[in-house]
């Protein structure tokens, strides 16, 4: 759903005031409510974004996007620099079968 937030007086609205409130007016758990996408009206009073609200956690972790789990802190990201895995390609190209196979685990680690 699209969600707006009317702010007068205030720069912005926390997103765990609006998950606790969204969680509020549907009865559900706020880690069940997945908010992104926010932005400010220019000069302010008023912030528009989007909200995913889900039946369980359970849910949520099956069907979002991983990013947005780790954002939110729900699962921890395990990501590797862009150098780092180009190099790793390019080291592979080198061999072949089980040698190809050893250098790219070693590479993970």
């Amino acid at each position: 759903m699209v969600v707006d937030v009317y702010h007068h007086n205030l720069p912005n609205v926390r997103k765990s005031e609006i998950q606790s409130e969204l969680a509020k007016r549907y009865n559900c758990d706020p880690k069940a409510v997945m908010l992104f996408g926010f932005r400010t009206v220019f000069g302010g009073g008023k912030s528009t974004g989007f909200a995913l609200v889900y039946d369980s956690v359970d849910a949520l972790m099956k069907f979002e996007r991983k990013y947005r789990q780790a954002r939110f802190g729900l699962i921890e990201h395990k990501r590797m620099a862009r150098k780092r895995i180009k190099e790793t390609k390019n080291r592979c190209k080198k061999f072949r079968g089980k040698k190809k196979a050893e250098v790219f685990a070693s590479a993970k680690k």
